[in-house]
Formats: structure tokens, C-alpha cells, sequence
């Protein structure tokens, strides 16, 4: 059953999965893969691996295990490309001199020794991203029955220094040279975030979930920012202390969307009423939507909020996420179904 807060994606306990999936369609294999599909619309994956960008695929496999698979491909991809490298300022004590002589750690070091301690730059591929590309790469296979391309990953990285990271402390930036590497990074934090703090060593569980309610929000206002250049996302302003920011908000319509179950204008909640009118009020745009997931009914009602020159039109409609067939198709029948709602 669909609800305002409600979570979805997959719950482990002593090695059963129990899938929490959106009530889009009759078929749960359906509903399975228009998630998996719309996470990863949302997080700008590249979904290029026939078995994986076909439905079918997602059918027989667990969403985790799909995820980490994505990751583990960009990945390699990659870093067949070519492993990064860096600058890196290091100390030791060599043969001959390289970079900067050390005058107190050679005579800390050095007094009766005939190497020298210095300071120099070196083109290393042992940083600080390669080292958290390989600590994600182990600490995923703890979730991951077909470890395949997480080892060839681990191959690669073979000669890169393997460092325990906390989640919480990761800050790695990114820059023109390596900026290829930051889709596989996003989807590694995406991932780590929620399989890690869950996992217990003992019964090896974990939950792996997303709010449905953000994922649909920011999955539509992706599909309207494709369709519609003037289409803002999350577009926040202030009106003295007053502050809004609706979901969509484009040239001629404010957009928020609901992911909830409704029948009709009965069931529409009083503060969403309000919450329409002062957003098209203060934004002078007198044209505004409720969008819901189309569950078991097709809403199209209109209402009038306000009058005369404070007159706002609400229209209240939903859209149907069903579909059956390949990610490419799903996007693309999507935006239609977008652009058709009158």
C-alpha cells in the first residue's frame, strides 16, 4: 500500500531478503524494476550492460546486487582508461638526494647512516580515491553473491594501500583530472551509506532503503527538467519571512507532487490546499498541480482556491509509472505520459 513516508527496497535477515516495493503495478516484478529504473534516473547512472539495462534482468536479481554491479562496471571502465594518478608529497630516507634535504630527521635519522631523508613530489597512484575505490570494493562483497567484477576491480587496485574508512569522514574532491571517477564515487557512498551502518558481523543483516516519497519527487522533477527548459527544481525564495520551495516550478505552472494515495478532491488534504495557494499567490503563478503515482484510480479534478484577483486554479492529477520493458523505454514512454497531462 502506498504511503506519504513510507520506505522501499530491501530488507536482510539471517540471508532472507524481504523486498519493500512501490505499489505501481499488479506485477511485483514490474514494480521491481520501475525502482530500480528510477533510482537510477535520479543518480545519473549509466545503465549501458544489456542484461542489466533490460528488464528481464532485474526480474532474477536482488536490487543491491544490480546496484553493486553498476558501481563495479563504471568502475572498471574506467580505470581501464587509466588508473589516476597524483601528486603526492612523501618522506623517506633513500640513497641519494630527491626533492628536499631533511636537516633534522637526517640527523635524527642519519648521524651515523649514509642515507639521506628527504622531501619530493611523486606521481602516485596510491591516493587517497584509489585507496577509497578499494575499501569499497572489499567492504561490498560482503553484499555481492557474484563477486566477479568486484574482483577485477580489486585486481586493478592491486598495488593501492587498502585504509578502513569511516563513512562520515570520506571528503575527496574532485577536479578536471579526475572527475571521470566521480559517478562510480556517488554511487560507492550511495551504497556504503546505507549497507554499512546496518550490518551486524553476527547475523550479517542489513536494509538497503529509500524514501519513496523524495525518490518520486525528485524523479519527476528530473523528467520535467528534460522536457522543459524553464523548469526549476527545489527553486527556493523568500518573501519577507516567508520562506518556499516548491517541488517544480516552471514559466506557467507550480508543480509539488504527492506520493500518496487519493480517489479525488475528497481525499485531498486541507494544508495541501493551502500550501498550493500561497505558492501560486507569492509566486504570481496562478496555475498550480498536485501530481500523484497513479495507483488504482486516474485523478483529474479541478478546483478553484481563492477568488477574484487572488483566484489560484488547482489541478489534481496522477501518473501512471507502470511499464514493462527496458530502461531506455521506461524514460522515454514516461516523458510522454509526462508531457500529456492536461
Amino acid at each position: 500500500m502506498l504511503k506519504s513516508n513510507g520506505y522501499c527496497g530491501i530488507i536482510h535477515i539471517n540471508n532472507n531478503d524481504y523486498h519493500i516495493l512501490p505499489k505501481i503495478a499488479k506485477d511485483n516484478n514490474i514494480n521491481k524494476s520501475v525502482f530500480v529504473y528510477m533510482l537510477a534516473y535520479v543518480l545519473n547512472l549509466k545503465l549501458e550492460n544489456e542484461q542489466v539495462a533490460n528488464g528481464k534482468n532485474i526480474k532474477l536479481n536482488k536490487i543491491v546486487e544490480i546496484l553493486i554491479n553498476i558501481f563495479a562496471k563504471n568502475l572498471i571502465s574506467e580505470l581501464k582508461k587509466g588508473i589516476y594518478k597524483e601528486y603526492m608529497l612523501k618522506q623517506d630516507n633513500l640513497r641519494t638526494l630527491r626533492g628536499i634535504y631533511l636537516i633534522n630527521e637526517n640527523l635524527k635519522y642519519n648521524f651515523t647512516n649514509e642515507k639521506i631523508y628527504c622531501e619530493y613530489d611523486e606521481f602516485s597512484e596510491d591516493n587517497k580515491l584509489n585507496q577509497f575505490f578499494l575499501f569499497a570494493v572489499k567492504s561490498l562483497m560482503k553484499f555481492s553473491k557474484d563477486k566477479k567484477l568486484l574482483k577485477k576491480c580489486e585486481l586493478i587496485l592491486d598495488d593501492i594501500t587498502f585504509n578502513n574508512f569511516k563513512i562520515e569522514d570520506i571528503d575527496i574532491q574532485f577536479n578536471r583530472l579526475n572527475h571521470r571517477f566521480q559517478e562510480s564515487f556517488q554511487l560507492a557512498m550511495l551504497l556504503l551509506k546505507r549497507l554499512l551502518p546496518t550490518y551486524n558481523k553476527g547475523d550479517k543483516s542489513f536494509a538497503f532503503l529509500f524514501k519513496m516519497n523524495e525518490l518520486f519527487e525528485k524523479f519527476i522533477g528530473e523528467i520535467y527538467k528534460n522536457i522543459d527548459s524553464t523548469a526549476k527544481i527545489q527553486y527556493q525564495k523568500n518573501f519577507g519571512n516567508l520562506q518556499l520551495k516548491p517541488d517544480i516550478i516552471t514559466q506557467n505552472m507550480i508543480i509539488d507532487t504527492k506520493y500518496k494515495i487519493v480517489k479525488n478532491k475528497d481525499d485531498l488534504n486541507r494544508d495541501d490546499k493551502y500550501q498550493m495557494f500561497v505558492y501560486g499567490i507569492n509566486f504570481g503563478i496562478r496555475d498550480t498541480m498536485l501530481l500523484y503515482p497513479k495507483h488504482l484510480f486516474d485523478i483529474k479534478e479541478d478546483l478553484k482556491l481563492g477568488d477574484g484577483e487572488n483566484l489560484v486554479n488547482l489541478k489534481m492529477r496522477s501518473i501512471d509509472l507502470s511499464f514493462d520493458g527496458s530502461y531506455d523505454e521506461f524514460i522515454e514512454e514516461i516523458k510522454k505520459r509526462v508531457e500529456g497531462i492536461r
